[in-house]
């Protein structure tokens, strides 16, 4: 049994399917409802809500193997330009709630269990005006190191994934709103090693594999 969080689109909705097609009992958890797997619908931000899933799934299928901590957002600015709310938001959302997942996941996952962190590149360097979401994609990496540390003993593996730019919906979007979206894609696909930007389903893989027992 595996729990995606932010498993309605993106990277999320491509590891649901993945690990489905691979015959695991997949649940989503975010604020929207996702047609093909069962959804709690429920919003992450919130520090009481990350308990209540976890809860809820095992009232549902009695066990708890996976857990992929994919929910996030981005907001835009400068660390003068960013309020005190949107930092908070997006930390509340992007590791306050990976952070309580993983802690009230733990007993169910013990002796057996993996955790997946959806982390970023941007947890690992920086692009312009996105202090918060990298202030927590990098907490999220260091997070991932410390339960792993922590309870690799008891037999749960953690590990986080850190996409560059993945080609997403939300991100088809964003390039089209720009003035020359063209030359957008053709410059984000140069600066990747391989020459072009990623895909949810190649996230998904590597994903799935480090969620297997192989």
């Amino acid at each position: 049994v595996a729990l995606v969080t932010g498993g309605r689109s993106g990277i999320g909705l491509a590891c649901a399917k993945r690990l489905a097609s691979d015959g695991i009992k997949v649940f989503t958890a975010q604020r929207g409802a996702c047609d093909e797997f069962e959804t709690i619908q429920i919003d992450l931000g919130d520090s009481a809500s990350p308990a209540a899933v976890i809860e809820e799934v095992i009232e549902r299928a009695g066990r708890l193997d996976i857990l992929v901590n994919n929910a996030g957002m981005m907001l835009e600015g400068t660390v003068e330009e960013m309020t005190l709310e949107n930092w908070e938001q997006t930390l509340a959302l992007n590791l306050r709630a990976p952070f309580l997942l993983t802690k009230h996941a733990i007993p169910h996952l013990r002796g057996h269990g993996s955790i997946v962190n959806i982390g970023s590149i941007e947890g690992l360097g920086s692009n312009p005006r996105h202090p918060a979401y990298c202030a927590s994609k990098g907490g999220l990496h260091a997070l991932t190191r410390a339960v792993a540390v922590d309870h690799g003993p008891d037999g749960i593996r953690c590990n986080a994934v850190a996409p560059g730019w993945i080609d997403t919906e939300l991100n088809d979007e964003f390039i089209e709103s720009m003035q020359n979206p063209d030359r957008f894609r053709r410059d984000i696909g140069q600066i990747h090693p391989i020459g072009r930007t990623g895909s949810s389903e190649e996230v998904a893989s590597l994903v799935a594999w480090l969620a297997s027992e192989d």
